[in-house]
């Protein structure tokens, strides 16, 4: 038995004490999706530095400056090397479960092995995923807090109506996430459709989460003032701005022209009274951001600038990152009905999204926030990938 790999032992152990399982359905799981052969060579190149640099670390008489190269070095390939050592063991648990699965003569064995190689294909995926986020660039804004910006495309009131859904939607999985949600601005008629409408939300991994939120959703479902019934077709264009932190963005007071006006629409007797509301113009880039939601003209003024420093830094690091360079107006593209990457069903209960083919029928737990996970984590997995061939071709 001391000779035997210690993950069958754990299985025949497993075997012996419990033979009252549950059947499911006999599979061969093969390797990894997110990994090709150029990754896996570029991951076992950095085990070999990785090692070597262990051993060079342990000579005495070492250089100073080299010793301290090294150690960061080492500390940076930890990241990557220890998820990597970890999947190559699953990976070896996999192939001789497989073997079990596949040649096993004893059928409560190949039945309890179903249920380990369940287990071990979810701590595959887990750190295929933890590999391929180690190996890319950092983007310090993944972390860091972001701006929602949702406006009404095409479809009229109708448009205006998913907007108010899709701003609640984000502001319910914002409650799960445990995030700050607070509405900076909303345009909305009496009916309570959104023209546009705009949100920070603060919390640990907010843009990274939602970054991929951005472009043009696209709603099929019979409005409320339809009388025959018919399915109409609007849009929602959603733009996720990185919020940036004081030290990222910096521009002189002389660059802005902030005007002051008595504010319009929805208000009660305040509205018209004084000059709340507030417009600054960023004249370089002529960048405009108007508030009058506060009846406070230094709150509103605040929330304008705190927009205004969100924009501003999506359009820097657009510059700055050639792969990510469509601007924001771009990225949100026109709201034409023929742009989508997201198309939410009512009469079929449905979710598709565009861009990975995932479709979930379950279109309620989505709006609720609750679902919403399963897309952005299927999103950020594919653009993580793609993003991983890039550099590696």
């Amino acid at each position: 038995m001391s000779s035997m790999n210690p993950f069958l032992v754990k299985l025949f152990i497993r075997f012996f004490w419990s033979r009252q399982v549950v059947p499911t359905e006999q599979k061969i799981f093969t390797n990894s999706s997110l990994l090709n052969d150029k990754v896996l060579e570029r991951l076992e190149k950095l085990s070999v530095r990785h090692a070597t640099l262990s051993q060079e670390l342990n000579i005495q008489d070492v250089d100073p400056d080299l010793l301290s190269r090294n150690s960061k070095e080492l500390s940076d390939l930890e990241t990557i090397v220890a998820p990597y050592q970890k999947f190559k063991k699953a990976q070896g648990e996999l192939e001789e479960i497989n073997v079990i699965v596949r040649d096993g003569a004893d059928e409560d064995l190949r039945k309890l092995a179903q249920e380990e190689h369940i287990e071990i294909i979810g701590r595959i995926k887990d750190l295929e995923q933890s590999i391929v986020t180690s190996l890319l660039p950092k983007d310090t804004a993944d972390e860091g807090n972001a701006i929602l910006e949702v406006r009404a495309g095409t479809g009229g009131e109708e448009a205006g109506l998913f907007a108010a859904d899709m701003l609640n939607m984000y502001e319910r999985y914002a409650l799960l996430r445990q995030w700050k949600f607070e509405r900076l601005t909303v345009l909305e008629d009496s009916m309570g459709a959104i023209k546009e409408a705009t949100a920070s939300i603060s919390g640990q991994g907010v843009f990274g989460n939602m970054r991929y939120e951005s472009g043009t959703h696209r709603v099929q479902r019979v409005p409320a003032t339809e009388r025959a019934g018919r399915v109409h077709t609007s849009t929602v264009t959603v733009a996720i701005l990185p919020q940036p932190t004081e030290t990222d963005i910096n521009f002189r007071e002389a660059d802005l022209r902030i005007d002051c006006y008595r504010s319009s629409g929805k208000g009660g007797q305040h509205v018209n009274t004084t000059s709340s509301a507030v417009r600054i113009t960023h004249i370089p880039t002529g960048c405009v951001v108007a508030i009058q939601d506060e009846r406070s003209q230094p709150k509103n003024k605040a929330k304008a600038l705190q927009i205004l420093k969100a924009r501003l830094f999506d359009m820097e690091r657009a510059k700055n990152h050639q792969e990510r360079s469509k601007m924001r107006r771009q990225q949100v593209g026109t709201g034409d009905r023929s742009e989508k990457i997201r198309t939410y069903n009512y009469s079929q209960n449905r979710v598709t999204d565009h861009r990975i083919n995932l479709t979930l029928h379950e279109l309620e737990n989505v709006l609720n926030g609750e679902s919403l996970q399963t897309i952005i984590d299927g999103l950020r997995i594919f653009h993580q990938s793609e993003a991983l061939q890039n550099e590696e071709s």
